[in-house]
């Protein structure tokens, strides 16, 4: 199976060792260093994600329902209609920043995300410690030219480059939609995510954890209570921006294609107005449990999600 990659590199130049420590956050990449940062969000004429994409779950290992449905309130938050009542800021209100994309490349269409089928393997059927392969092999179940499959690996799980290079990929690989070599082949995009609270919550669930680099503040309380969980959505997040704006490593992106910087790494340990190395910026917080929040979801959902590089602008986007 031939199978396309990208990956994430660095922000935040100005201070190295924070870089390397929080471009894990929904990475594709730790270890590149930055391109020169004068080098704007350039176009490079790849098709972007559009139209009515179906986004399937994959939980692979021992996840609790309060920790489903942390992820999938996540999804179905995307694409809700907001009204004059709703609290604000809101995810959908983040979400739509991609559209921005959209505008900026003179293509008209849209994009329409909704949660869709949901698959567990509570037993880790091909065992604890996953491979790139295996990844993609998870990933390809009900995969198609319109959904976004995401595999979600518990906090038991290793996977290669997890921790030391990376929290969470994109990545995009061929099927051939039938059962024999007459069929259709065609392109699809995954995204992997891992619980890293046993493993380097340091790295990849920051700020709701101590970095093991570079500042050192008191952690934020997760809005959901949940460390690894509330990591992943962060990194999540991350990557499903990248998705919408770069699936195939040919859209919008920052330096060199071998490490690009995209819609959310672009802005990379940023949340809030006043943001700099090792704080996050200024945030909501919730006054009954003291949690950091910076959008509200469905459900009365809370999350931290990362700012996104508004193309329109050219400025890192914040909306607390």
């Amino acid at each position: 199976m031939k199978m396309a990659t990208t990956t994430f590199p660095l922000h935040l130049l100005f201070v190295i060792l924070f870089s390397i420590l929080h471009a894990s956050f929904a990475t594709r990449k730790l270890t590149e260093l930055l391109p020169d940062s004068s080098d704007l969000m350039k176009y490079h004429n790849g098709p972007l994600l559009s139209g009515n994409i179906s986004v399937n779950l994959i939980w692979y290992g021992n996840f609790n329902p309060t920790q489903k449905s942390i992820i999938s309130d996540f999804i179905t938050s995307l694409s809700v209609s907001t009204s004059a009542t709703s609290p604000k800021p809101s995810v959908a209100t983040w979400w739509k920043t991609t559209e921005n994309y959209h505008t900026k490349s003179n293509n008209p269409t849209t994009l329409s995300l909704s949660l869709a089928k949901q698959t567990s393997d509570p037993t880790y059927s091909i065992g604890k410690s996953l491979t790139n392969d295996q990844l993609v092999k998870l990933a390809s179940n009900h995969a198609s030219e319109n959904t976004v499959n995401i595999v979600l690996t518990a906090e038991d799980v290793t996977v290669t480059g997890f921790c030391s290079s990376r929290c969470g990929t994109l990545k995009s690989s061929y099927k051939v939609n039938g059962h024999d070599n007459k069929g259709k082949k065609y392109r699809f995009v995954y995204i992997w995510v891992g619980n890293s609270v046993t493993q380097c919550p340091g790295q990849c669930a920051w700020p709701f954890h101590q970095p093991i680099y570079g500042p050192q503040g008191a952690p934020l309380v997760a809005p959901n209570n949940d460390v690894g969980v509330d990591g992943m959505v962060i990194n999540l997040a991350s990557l499903l921006a990248a998705t919408a704006t770069n699936p195939f490593g040919n859209g919008y992106y920052q330096g060199d294609a071998s490490a690009p910087l995209e819609a959310a790494s672009a802005c990379q340990g940023v949340y809030g107005k006043g943001a700099y190395p090792g704080y996050p910026g200024d945030l909501l917080v919730d006054g009954t449990t003291g949690a950091s929040f910076n959008a509200y979801g469905t459900n009365g959902r809370k999350y931290l999600v990362p700012s996104l590089f508004d193309p329109l602008t050219s400025t890192c986007s914040t909306f607390v």
